[in-house]
């Protein structure tokens, strides 16, 4: 398990002072281990030959029944196309019965919060009077929708998104092991793209290998993830900058002959305003600070570029463009000509007013 130390830490000293609770909510952003870890306990409070850290053997009978997928103790159960209280109640029914052959029956609930509040009230009734051989772990993406009569039921962990240099150690570990060389900067980009999941993460590397290419370059990696490099939004930026209407309008249309994908161009642009507006409010002394917190893939280079772009112009104007990257964003998909939108926001911020 990559990361969540916080959670790991706390789940192994239950195990060790055999204070496993009967009912947890592991919550956070998408792919970021809540069902992996969810099946790891599964493993460790089975396990007949745990170690000193308490971490599941993976050889005993029960750690190779539940990793085949064999167990009949451990029950998976995806809310999200089973949330009425008929797939409930037959939860309650199985519940009654001890397990098979392990020590503890285990029930995970993906997506939990998509149960119907029938669903929630059967589930609750359980959850108040658990049998001592049920574990529960509930997983959710979407915390705010679950009633807090289940959450103060459950022991409560956040998962957090992981953060660059962590998602590019676990690429480049999964890539030298199968054999394949990729630049550093292939990894970060791909990274960068995962939003903080590991799961996706590991799902554009898995797409990136699949070329069969062992030395995968940055400008491959650009070109099957249909993203652009940094340097042109700086550039792009720059054509703002300079109030250049004509030559942004060319460059959007450079970028959509080139096969780029517009929607991920125009998450760029926001996400790099966004750097822009976040590093202005820092104070001199505090700029290497606030660059690890939002933009800790930048160069030396590329932060002096981006600090003195900011300073050409002001937080209403860098306000007024995120909103309107943010509305074109939103419009590209849907739009005749997905230029268009983009089209649009140069015209309204630079064109001059007849």
């Amino acid at each position: 398990m990559v990361n969540q130390k916080h959670i790991i830490q706390t789940i192994t000293n239950a195990i060790l002072l055999g204070k496993v609770a009967h009912a947890y909510l592991f919550c956070g952003p998408r792919g970021t281990g809540k069902t992996t870890v969810a099946r790891i306990l599964a493993k460790a409070v089975n396990c007949e030959d745990r170690g000193k850290n308490f971490e599941p053997c993976n050889k005993c009978a029960a750690c190779v029944e539940i990793n085949d997928g064999k167990s009949m103790d451990l029950i998976e159960i995806d809310a999200a196309s089973n949330r009425g209280i008929d797939e409930i109640r037959e939860l309650k029914e199985g519940i009654r019965f001890s397990p098979a052959r392990l020590k503890y029956k285990v029930f995970i609930i993906d997506e939990v919060h998509m149960l119907t509040r029938e669903a929630f009230n059967a589930l609750l009734k359980t959850l108040e009077e658990p049998p001592s051989h049920a574990i529960f772990i509930l997983a959710t993406t979407e915390v705010h929708k679950m009633p807090q009569t289940i959450i103060s039921r459950c022991q409560r962990f956040d998962f957090h998104k992981f953060i660059l240099s962590d998602i590019v150690s676990r690429l480049k570990f999964i890539a030298k092991e199968e054999k394949v060389k990729i630049e550093q900067s292939a990894l970060e980009l791909i990274a960068l793209n995962a939003d903080g999941a590991i799961r996706d993460a590991e799902s554009l590397l898995g797409q990136v290998m699949a070329m069969e290419d062992k030395e995968i370059t940055l400008e491959e990696v650009q070109t099957i993830l249909g993203t652009v490099d940094i340097s042109a939004v700086i550039e792009m930026a720059n054509f703002i900058l300079k109030k250049d209407a004509s030559g942004a309008v060319g460059f959007i249309n450079k970028i959509v002959e080139e096969g780029y994908d517009l929607g991920q161009f125009a998450k760029s642009l926001i996400n790099y305003f966004r750097k822009m507006m976040i590093l202005k409010t820092a104070a001199s002394n505090e700029i290497e600070q606030f660059k690890n917190l939002v933009a800790p893939e930048f160069t030396k280079e590329q932060l002096e570029t981006i600090l003195a772009q900011g300073q050409k112009l002001s937080s209403t104007d860098l306000i007024k463009l995120i909103k309107l990257f943010i509305d074109a964003e939103n419009q590209i998909k849907s739009a005749v000509f997905p230029q268009l939108p983009l089209e649009l926001v140069v015209v309204e911020l630079l064109a001059p007013k007849v």
